[in-house]
């Protein structure tokens, strides 16, 4: 099983997915980002595509194609349930990744985590982060690309505790 938490940066995902690992004895926690965090440290910029001259690693072609192929390898080696907490909005990387996903594992859910933009940049200043700081853009971004169909189950988390949200999470992914 490989459960997919979507949202945007301080919607919640790593909080749910921690606690979501905690109940599932089986599973791990494999977060893209990291792959993201070691491209963008070993391509540098005069070696990237134009296209991949951004501030987004997301927007590195190896981003995704690695996203895919380190779960498959991760999946293979250590046979556990995959929670992949990432916000991914843009829709080329999101179908290429959730159709891998899927090939990898049919049991795939996929959840995204919906809040206000109050709440939102409310939990960005909480957690430290700097107004109209990188996640602050993004959000605006997030908020209207994941109105749509593709990014399946919704779980808005504004009132919502990081148990409250899980306990949504849970049976729909063990029942």
């Amino acid at each position: 099983m490989i459960v997919m938490i979507n949202g945007a940066f301080g919607s919640g995902k790593t909080s749910a997915a921690n606690k979501l690992q905690t109940l599932l004895p089986t599973s791990m926690i494999y977060d893209p980002e990291e792959i993201g965090y070691m491209l963008r440290n070993v391509i540098v910029d005069d070696v990237k595509m134009d296209e991949e001259k951004t501030d987004d690693f997301q927007d590195m072609e190896l981003w995704k194609v690695l996203t895919v192929q380190v779960a498959r390898e991760i999946k293979q080696k250590y046979g556990k349930h995959l929670i992949v907490p990432m916000t991914i909005y843009k829709s080329d990387q999101f179908e290429y990744i959730h159709r891998g996903l899927k090939e990898l594992d049919p049991k795939l859910f996929h959840f995204t985590l919906m809040t206000s933009m109050d709440t939102l940049y409310e939990r960005l200043l909480k957690r430290g982060d700097a107004p109209g700081g990188w996640t602050f853009r993004q959000a605006e971004k997030c908020a209207e690309a994941f109105h749509g169909a593709r990014f399946e189950e919704y779980v808005v988390t504004d009132s919502l505790t990081t148990d409250e949200v899980v306990s949504h999470i849970f049976p729909r992914v063990t029942g």
